[in-house]
């Protein structure tokens, strides 16, 4: 494997919400790689199972299971379960996102709850249920996806965007509340990372257009993404907690 190695993250056990394609691909491979135990949650089955098999050369391989993130009640059992059988999880990786496009003159208030839903809400339930195991031992990691857009106030982004900037809010939050416990929350904030869903908005113009905001002067893949979610996670960011880390090349 190319990139660093952190020897503290072999056998923990990691679960990647979202880990089945995109940038939750790239961190369910990448904790696969460094040796982790990753059970990765998705509803995308044929995706998820096709990355499960293309890693299965690792040791362990990582593991699929199929949850609809919007569904709490089969969240919760499948964390329950994912604990009852492999013991606290070490890493809780809230990825799973949504970004669909939406004007304000759209949005209804069924709308919103399900994008609320799919954006923010499974993020602070997945948190609740894996914090007391984290806690009775003293450690765990939580890291929690964010997003550029808000930063930037991109366009028909409305609900997405305010999701995230709540993600960072519960990011410091729970810092505060589980730190004196020796658990971390972190946010990671991508800016624009090219995975298929993300090309299908852009033009080849629109795209140049991005890289030309950003301070360096090229494209954010999804294990650039994955790369600071490793050193995150790992024991080498002991201190490191309660704040976001961007990945987006400086765009501005």
């Amino acid at each position: 494997m190319s990139g660093a190695v952190y020897p503290s993250l072999k056998g923990r056990l990691v679960v990647v919400t979202g880990g089945g394609s995109g940038i939750g691909a790239a961190l369910t491979e990448g904790f696969a790689r460094q040796g982790a135990r990753v059970i990765f949650l998705d509803r995308a089955e044929a995706e998820s199972r096709e990355l499960a098999e293309r890693l299965a050369d690792c040791s362990p391989g990582p593991v699929f299971r199929s949850c609809d993130l919007l569904d709490l009640g089969a969240l919760q059992t499948a964390l329950a379960g994912i604990m009852a059988e492999h013991g606290p999880i070490d890493v809780l990786l809230n990825n799973a996102a949504n970004d669909d496009r939406h004007t304000l003159a759209e949005v209804t208030p069924a709308y919103w709850d399900d994008r609320i839903g799919v954006n923010l809400r499974h993020l602070y339930f997945a948190a609740q249920a894996v914090a007391p195991g984290m806690r009775a031992r003293g450690r765990g990691v939580i890291l929690n996806l964010g997003s550029i857009s808000w930063h930037l106030g991109l366009p028909d982004l409305s609900i997405y965007e305010t999701a995230k900037a709540g993600i960072e809010g519960m990011t410091r939050a729970l810092a505060r509340e589980l730190g004196t416990d020796g658990v971390r929350v972190a946010c990671i904030v991508p800016g624009n990372v090219r995975t298929p869903r993300q090309m299908k908005w852009y033009t080849p113009e629109g795209e140049a257009e991005i890289v030309a905001a950003q301070c360096l002067k090229g494209r954010i893949e999804p294990q650039d993404v994955a790369a600071l979610a490793l050193f995150l996670a790992s024991d080498d960011a002991r201190f490191i907690t309660g704040h976001e880390y961007f990945v987006d090349a400086g765009w501005r």
